[in-house]
């Protein structure tokens, strides 16, 4: 997974740099925000002076995905206040998909806690060392706008491996896509997730209220 990161904080770190901004712009954004698609799109609105109310309301819209993470971000093992608020500050999409897989459902809180921390270690220090030398990756080397598309493929395929057969869960979350594809296509996203967690729900409840034979 911070393999993963390398590409895209140096394409991060050599965006900043193209820009105009300075080279510390981009360690900073990637240690304090931490928040890597928001990121990307911040430089524009650094670069165009946009009002703090816009970026703001920028920032909640490309990260309210979080606020659906947190039902069932295993938070509760985390242990003492300062962990719980490094915890929640650094959960990013990566670290969302490992610690919530079967194979994670053992894990400890200073494992989850050491995950995050490496995850955000990978990025601020990519972004960084992409800002510094990013002039000198060559217009020839392609590939690296895939970097992310290819990560977060990775992580579907193993989500649905933990599934083990249970072929309603990825129908959902494929017919939430496309029912907010086509109804909001300019707030997909939080359409999609507002759609995938209420149909979560309704199964649950239905399943539920079945009775049960002994």
């Amino acid at each position: 997974m911070g393999l993963g990161f390398l590409p895209l904080g140096l394409a991060f770190g050599a965006l900043v740099t193209q820009s105009g901004l300075d080279w510390w712009w981009a360690g900073l954004s990637a240690s304090l925000i931490f928040g890597g698609s928001f990121e990307f799109l911040l430089i524009g609105m650094v670069i165009a002076t946009v009002p703090l109310a816009g970026i703001a309301m920028s920032a909640f819209l490309v990260n309210v995905r979080h606020v659906f993470y947190a039902l069932s971000f295993p938070l509760h093992r985390v242990t003492g206040r300062l962990g719980k608020t490094y915890s929640t500050f650094a959960m990013c999409d990566e670290a969302y998909a490992l610690t919530t897989g079967e194979q994670a459902r053992a894990w400890s809180g200073r494992r989850i806690l050491w995950l995050q921390l490496f995850l955000h270690l990978y990025w601020a220090g990519s972004s960084t060392a992409g800002a510094l030398l990013g002039s000198l990756i060559p217009d020839s080397v392609t590939g690296l706008d895939f970097a992310l598309t290819a990560l977060f493929t990775v992580l579907a395929l193993d989500a649905v491996r933990d599934l083990r057969g249970d072929l309603p869960t990825p129908a959902l979350a494929l017919l939430s896509a496309v029912a907010a594809r086509l109804l909001f296509p300019d707030e997909m996203l939080l359409t999609a997730f507002t759609l995938f967690t209420a149909a979560l729900l309704a199964r649950h409840l239905m399943t539920s209220r079945r009775p049960t034979h002994a």
